[in-house]
């Protein structure tokens, strides 16, 4: 079991997670990596440990509205474009993000903008008249759509999902933290390894483990990570031990499991057991020895 000092701080806003990790009060967190562009902003005391958590998946995107001045603008282009913006009237955006957003806008070209953050829900500033635009994270759209704003062609800022983020003063100072963080970083790239896969065990009659392994082998979506397990089944007959039938273990993607089945019952398969895997550990993460030369060790 992993125990991790200061756990309350990871019921706090992912802002001061952020925060504590890069003034060194916190040794490891796990925020969205628009949080840490946001709030890290290339701080060289955060480490991006794993930035492919697989979960919380967004985007951070520029939103207009579908009616009024904006209803056949469908691009950033089209946007900035439009001469409507002037030193006297901007385009009014509204948004969390205030180091990501101005930056955005200013390396586009959109030059006459003003920024504010509204009290509540983002979407609806442009129905309230007190902005013109918003930027905010997206996941499915479906709040954007009932508050009738679109995304338009170029206006996605950053990609986002989990992302396992540590103090380097804490890696390196800390007793036992690099350590746990090396723990960590196997159990998550296994995890993610294995997920979507599953283990299948069969049996099948065979005068050797080669001819059965090459009956396998004729089909490459039988041969598993990196090929085929097969080892003899015993049984007892006419008082004598023989190895009529051998075990094969094979690992299969879920969406070529049936087919796999299927492939195992063609050529003599039998008794064909599935099981979930949960970890597949295999060689030692790049990942890890890319910490390693971050942290000068």
């Amino acid at each position: 079991m992993l125990q991790f000092s200061n756990l309350e701080v990871w019921l706090q806003r992912p802002k001061d997670i952020v925060r504590k990790l890069v003034s060194g009060d916190l040794d490891l967190g796990i925020v969205g990596l628009d949080t840490v562009a946001e709030y890290g902003q290339g701080n060289e005391d955060l480490i991006l440990v794993h930035d492919a958590l697989e979960y919380g998946d967004c985007h951070l995107s520029l939103a207009i509205p579908k009616y009024g001045i904006f209803e056949n603008v469908n691009s950033l282009k089209e946007l900035a474009q439009m001469p409507q913006w002037t030193p006297e009237r901007p385009l009014r955006v509204a948004t969390g993000f205030t180091y990501l957003a101005p930056k955005f806008m200013k390396d586009n070209g959109l030059k006459h903008v003003t920024f504010s953050t509204a009290d509540g829900a983002l979407e609806a500033a442009p129905a309230m008249g007190i902005a013109d635009a918003i930027v905010d994270l997206v996941s499915s759209g479906t709040t954007l759509r009932e508050n009738n704003l679109k995304e338009i062609e170029g206006g996605v800022i950053l990609e986002s999902q989990a992302v396992l983020v540590a103090s380097r003063k804490s890696l390196i100072q800390r007793k036992g933290v690099l350590d746990i963080t090396h723990e960590m970083l196997e159990r998550l790239e296994a995890h993610l390894r294995a997920a979507g896969q599953f283990m299948v065990t069969a049996n099948m009659r065979g005068s050797s483990a080669e001819e059965v392994a090459e009956r396998i082998l004729s089909h490459t979506s039988l041969s598993g990570l990196q090929g085929p397990t097969v080892s003899p089944v015993f049984v007892k007959r006419n008082g004598k031990v023989m190895a009529d039938y051998y075990a094969i273990v094979i690992c299969a993607p879920k969406k070529e499991l049936y087919k796999s089945v299927q492939q195992l019952r063609a050529i003599g398969g039998s008794g064909v057991l599935i099981s979930p895997l949960t970890y597949i550990f295999d060689e030692e993460t790049p990942r890890w020895r890319q910490l390693l030369m971050n942290l000068g060790l």
